[in-house]
Order: structure tokens, then C-alpha cells, then sequence
């Protein structure tokens, strides 16, 4: 069974955008799409902030939020599948439990507690770094949001081969018949010699030509299964964080794996991942690799 296209929504002007965005999306793919609120409203029970209903302004503030993304997402998708519900918990714990259950948990940039000079609000790092399915963070320019440059961007990484990431890509690009383009940075290493016998005479066509092969191997089995997916493939020079936010600008949506790794802080997203979410100028989905 499929699970639902899951959109947080705090009645900001982020998550409004998220939300146009994933309808289109819920669409497109024939999902149905599930609205969901974060309030504490209870902590307001039993005290005097009440209207004449008995019910407190806090829970008032929630209905009217998810009644209003109700009604802005069925407008202009009269036969899409909506439910709605306000759940009492923190944003960041609502939507990764959700996620548990949802083909992707798509969320605004910023949300309405974010504070003005953050780029990514603190909801959308904790879900992308802790998520188990894909998550999809909406920013970017108008163009990238109404998917104009019918181009879907995948950063290929080390781990690309039978990736979860590799696979969400070329479903998207062929639900959406636009093309696919699959990126491998790569760089030589500042203190390498040309000791060794492949180093020899050129070192940066050995990693360029050990890139190509990594993009091949990642992207052959998908290939097969998406023959209709028109797919180009690139290797680039640069830093893969610097690469992939450049080329944002003329994709539709950016496709990365979800690198983890664990610190004194808990789960960390890798270098891609956190610049990508901050710095792209496209549609973020962050797919987590599979153990």
C-alpha cells in the first residue's frame, strides 16, 4: 500500500508554499494527500483563554489553519483525496512519526516560529536528518517551483548503486516526462603525487574517468527499469555541495541521499545535504539510504 503525501502546515507563508507544491505533486503521482497541524493547544485547557465555545483560542487558531490549507489545496484540485488533522505535539515529532506511514513529508523552508537570519527553519533540519523516508523541503524561485525547467537534478554520490535516492529520482523524472540529470563531482586531492601508475601524466582524467564510471554503475539499473527517462549525465569538477546548489537554478527538483552520521548531537546530515537545504534554489528532496 502507498502511503499518503504528508505536508506539515503552520499557517505560514512557507508552508502555504509547500503546501501548493505538494498538491501538484499528490496529483501528479495520484497520491493522497494528508494535512497535518502541530499545536500544544492543551496546555491552554482550563485556562482563562477560552472563546464562548469553551475552547481555547489556541485550538481555535490550529482548526482555522488546517480548515484554511483544506480549502487552498482543493481549489484548484477539486478530485484530490484530502484528510486533515491537528495532533498535540512538537512540529519536529509530529511529522517524523507521520513520515513513518507517508511516501514523503513535504514542509515549508521556513516555518512561522523561524527566526528571520536562518535560511532553513530548525524543524526542517531535524526532519531531514531523522527522517526514514524522503522529505522534501519546498524553496527556491518561481520558475523551479512550477517545475518550467522540466529537468530533474540527482547528485550521484559513492553509494549510488540500487540507492533509494537513484530510484526517487527517476520515478519523479517520468512521472513528470522531463529529463533527468545525474551530476558526479569530483576533485584531486590537494597533496596527491603522480607516484602511482595510474596518477601518471594527467591525475585529474583518472578521477574524472573513475567519476564516469561511478555515475555508469549508479545509474544502470534504474536505466533499465525508467527506458522512457531521458537521462544526461555529468562530472564536474568542484566540491559536490558547490556543484549541485549551482545547478539548482535550472532544475525542477534537487535529488540527494541522505548521508547521516552521528555526533555529540545526535544524527547529522552530511555536507550536501545541509547546503542543499539552506542554499538551492529548487524544490530539496532528501532520500535516506537504506542499511
Amino acid at each position: 500500500m502507498v502511503g499518503p503525501l504528508v505536508v506539515g502546515v503552520d499557517g505560514s507563508d512557507a508552508s502555504f508554499l509547500a503546501l501548493d507544491w505538494a498538491a501538484d505533486e499528490a496529483m501528479l503521482h495520484e497520491l493522497p494527500l494528508r494535512l497535518v497541524h502541530a499545536s500544544r493547544w492543551e496546555r491552554y485547557e482550563g485556562t482563562a483563554l477560552t472563546l464562548s465555545l469553551d475552547r481555547p483560542v489556541e485550538r481555535v487558531l490550529a482548526d482555522n489553519i488546517i480548515g484554511a490549507a483544506a480549502e487552498r489545496a482543493t481549489l484548484p484540485h477539486a478530485d484530490l483525496d484530502i484528510s486533515t488533522q491537528v495532533l498535540g505535539d512538537a512540529p519536529e515529532t509530529v511529522l517524523l512519526r507521520e513520515g513513518h506511514y507517508a511516501s514523503a513529508v513535504v514542509l515549508g523552508s521556513r516555518g512561522r516560529g523561524a527566526f528571520t537570519g536562518l535560511l532553513l527553519g530548525s524543524v526542517g533540519l531535524a526532519v531531514a536528518a531523522r527522517a526514514q523516508g524522503p522529505v522534501i523541503v519546498v524553496r527556491g524561485d518561481k520558475a523551479g517551483l512550477e517545475g518550467a525547467h522540466e529537468r530533474i537534478l540527482l547528485g550521484v554520490g559513492d553509494s549510488a548503486k540500487g540507492s533509494e535516492a537513484v530510484r526517487f529520482a527517476f520515478r519523479e523524472a517520468e512521472a513528470r516526462g522531463c529529463a533527468l540529470e545525474a551530476v558526479r563531482a569530483w576533485r584531486c586531492p590537494a597533496h596527491e603525487t603522480t607516484d602511482h601508475p595510474l596518477l601518471a601524466g594527467e591525475p585529474g582524467r583518472y578521477h574524472e574517468d573513475r567519476a564516469a564510471a561511478l555515475l555508469d554503475e549508479g545509474l544502470a539499473e534504474e536505466i533499465g527499469e525508467h527506458p522512457a527517462v531521458r537521462e544526461r549525465r555529468a562530472t564536474v569538477e568542484g566540491a559536490a555541495h558547490r556543484v549541485l546548489v549551482h545547478r539548482s537554478a535550472a532544475a525542477d527538483l534537487l535529488v540527494i541521499g541522505a548521508t547521516r552520521r552521528q555526533s555529540r548531537l545526535g544524527l547529522q546530515l552530511g555536507r550536501v545535504a545541509h547546503a542543499a537545504l539552506h542554499h538551492a534554489v529548487c524544490p530539496v528532496a532528501v532520500v535516506p539510504q537504506r542499511a
